[in-house]
């Protein structure tokens, strides 16, 4: 079990946690939709957070991790996640 409240979030939950639940979120959605038809139901996603004295203060990396259909080309799956599912979740300025 792991919980605690903080003010990060509108959510009130940490950072990294509620953007790694978004993303993946996101995922299902525009799997879903039919945004990324190609995409499948299985996805992970993993947000690190740069902290300077208890505050966010920058992102240092973001993991995506999704199942997808054998027919989409890497660089095409990458441009689309990143346009399609990372921009719209995580904040431009922490």
């Amino acid at each position: 079990m792991f919980g605690y409240a903080t003010n990060e979030t509108d959510v009130l939950m940490p950072a990294p946690i509620t953007y790694a639940h978004r993303l993946v979120q996101r995922q299902a959605e525009v799997r879903k939709n039919g945004t990324l038809p190609w995409l499948r139901p299985d996805a992970k996603s993993q947000v690190t957070f740069q902290y300077d004295d208890g505050k966010v203060v920058g992102i240092d990396a973001v993991v995506l991790s999704t199942q997808h259909a054998e027919s989409i080309d890497q660089k095409s799956l990458q441009e689309a996640v990143m346009e399609e599912i990372i921009k719209p979740v995580l904040p431009t300025e922490c």
